[in-house]
């Protein structure tokens, strides 16, 4: 019984989020392809609605982000899985007009976990969807240079990224977690902390499959902390952000924090950028915080566009975990 309940309280959330979608500025166009209306200062970017087939058949959506006037010319593909509290329409707008300034694509999926859509935390199948990305692009009339191609994500899609970069390292030429979720046996426990953290528990039960000592290696195949040699040995450069003022994952240096330590203390010449600081939880994936120095990193965007560092409004954090 308790497991319908959950499903039951997945679909309210997916109808809350769906309504603010609209509500955002979510459009529909004649043709193939629905749109997102652009920002008034948004003048270089397109945005397409895309289906796929999920590892288990479901039928998922995708935001397609492309430079405006695109005409079949190769491009860079960022990978970017959305968070825990988000959908892939709110992931997709925290790009605005990077991909047109930059001349790349994003590939904005909706997840798909073992039991829960929006709720993945890393599901195998997920993963396996996510490393399909390139070729789901090309299907849909982009040509995608595999030398080029990325993943950045914050929260969960921090963790879905980071184990993207463990299990197909060969697919990616660099990555980027915001506050990632790096231990999902801690995230589990530590769920209990937060607001709303029995419904959280409830959910990871029924998508993990068990508590982590009922499922203890479920929980491990979902944590990037049980890959640290993957991730060493990857050779892919990895830039994580982590903050030890988040109040999300409130142990961030227990968790991303020290995953670093271990990728380094493997091997010492690993392609890690490792950013400490004091934001909320994900706050710096944004178009006007470190999003764009991150891209500069990897050679998508010139450094001579990004300006300095604002002072950040005030506003609630974008993602969760």
């Amino acid at each position: 019984m308790w497991a319908a309940a959950e499903v039951q309280i997945e679909m309210m959330h997916r109808l809350i989020i769906s309504v603010a979608a609209v509500l955002s500025g979510l459009v529909f166009a004649s043709g193939a392809y629905a749109q997102l209306a652009p920002a008034e200062n948004i003048t270089t970017t397109v945005a397409r609605l895309i289906h796929h087939v999920a590892h288990d058949g479901v039928r998922r959506s995708a935001w397609l982000l492309l430079p405006l006037g695109y005409h079949g010319q190769s491009l860079p593909l960022v990978i970017s899985p959305h968070g825990r509290g988000v959908d892939e329409t709110m992931n997709a707008e925290l790009w605005e007009d990077l991909p047109g300034e930059g001349g790349f694509a994003v590939i904005s999926p909706a997840g798909e976990g073992r039991r829960l859509h929006w709720f993945s935390w890393g599901a195998p199948g997920q993963i396996a969807d996510l490393a399909r990305m390139p070729a789901i692009v090309a299907a849909h009339g982009v040509h995608v240079d595999a030398r080029r191609v990325y993943a950045i994500g914050g929260s969960m899609g921090g963790q879905e990224t980071l184990l993207l970069v463990a299990q197909h390292p060969n697919l990616l030429a660099g990555a980027v977690a915001f506050d990632p979720a790096t231990d999902m046996k801690r995230r589990y426990h530590d769920f209990a902390a937060l607001k709303n953290g029995k419904t959280l528990q409830a959910l990871a039960r029924l998508e993990i499959g068990g508590t982590p000592s009922q499922v203890p290696a479920a929980y491990a195949r979902r944590s990037p902390s049980h890959y640290v040699r993957q991730l060493a040995e990857a050779g892919v450069p990895l830039q994580i952000y982590w903050s030890i003022d988040d109040r999300v994952i409130a142990d961030q240096r227990e968790e991303a924090g020290r995953l670093c330590a271990q990728i380094l203390a493997l091997r010492p010449d690993a392609r890690l950028w490792d950013f400490e600081g004091t934001w909320a939880h994900t706050a710096e994936m944004q178009p006007w915080r470190r999003l764009p120095r991150s891209l500069a990193r990897f050679g998508l965007l010139p450094w001579r566009d990004i300006p300095a560092l604002p002072t950040p409004p005030r506003r609630a954090p974008v993602q969760t975990v």
